[in-house]
């Protein structure tokens, strides 16, 4: 039976005295798409960060493959975990190219590799190859968050974390990223995990959707069963959005009645 990608068992964290997360069981297989939403200080970032240790639990035991996490040398375990940050975090004095093989270089690729593979996930972001050689200020909001998920993907992680990666773009490149970013999901074969606030984003872009609310999961399921739950105050608030824009849409194209 091959290991769950990620399996979270009996998780908790907590601050002194002050619970983030409690008894978080869960598993996400190889090639899963899943987005973790949840309202402001629920915890799904927390969550998030247990996964690469940049925190670990107080509680419970995180896998990576099968492997307890702890077992993990940290630094390595994050070079092989793509990363995608929500305040895409570039290097200021570096260019396009260097961001994107910052985790290369860390990894001993000889120059040669590194330009090479700059250049391919340039390709793939949808960016032509004289972006190489400019600085993250010459570039548009979306245009650096494509090069954040390229600085992610440069050492071909199989898991990609991304912190709320799309909340501040403006709608259209928001849709356009994350459609781009969802056909590079299902290419390149990455197990994914995408914490968002926004049930609208994660209903069009997840295979599954995990809601937490006040450290504890309240929901897990495929977009379609979800969306037919009607027993979670709190879940049905967060559908509602969604739902009323399907419904103004249908009556908008529908038009007035004859």
């Amino acid at each position: 039976m091959t290991a769950a990608a990620i399996a979270f068992e009996a998780v908790s964290k907590r601050y002194g005295t002050q619970s983030v997360l409690d008894d978080i069981s869960f598993s996400i297989g190889r090639g899963e798409f899943v987005a973790i939403v949840g309202p402001s200080g629920s915890g799904k970032t927390t969550l998030l960060r247990l996964v690469n240790r940049l925190s670990e639990a107080t509680d419970g035991v995180v896998r990576i493959g099968g492997e307890d996490i702890l077992s993990l040398d940290p630094i390595a375990l994050r070079r092989r975990t793509g990363y995608v940050f929500q305040g895409i975090g570039l290097f200021p004095h570096l260019t396009v190219a260097e961001n994107i093989a910052i985790t290369p270089r860390l990894l001993g690729w000889e120059p040669g590799r590194r330009k090479a593979r700059a250049d391919e996930l340039l390709a793939l972001m949808r960016l032509d190859t004289d972006y190489a050689t400019r600085f993250p200020h010459e570039l548009s909001g979306g245009e650096r968050q494509r090069v954040g998920i390229a600085r992610a993907l440069a050492a071909g992680p199989d898991i990609v974390l991304m912190d709320e990666p799309f909340s501040a773009l403006d709608a259209l490149t928001r849709e356009a990223l994350g459609d781009d970013y969802r056909r590079l999901h299902a290419a390149l074969d990455l197990t994914s995990v995408m914490i968002t606030h926004d049930m609208l984003e994660a209903l069009l872009l997840a295979d599954r959707i995990i809601v937490v609310r006040e450290g504890r999961i309240i929901a897990d399921g495929r977009p379609p069963d979800l969306m037919r739950r009607d027993d979670d105050p709190f879940l049905r608030e967060l559908l509602d959005t969604p739902r009323r824009h399907a419904e103004r849409l249908g009556a908008f194209i529908a038009g007035p009645p004859p």
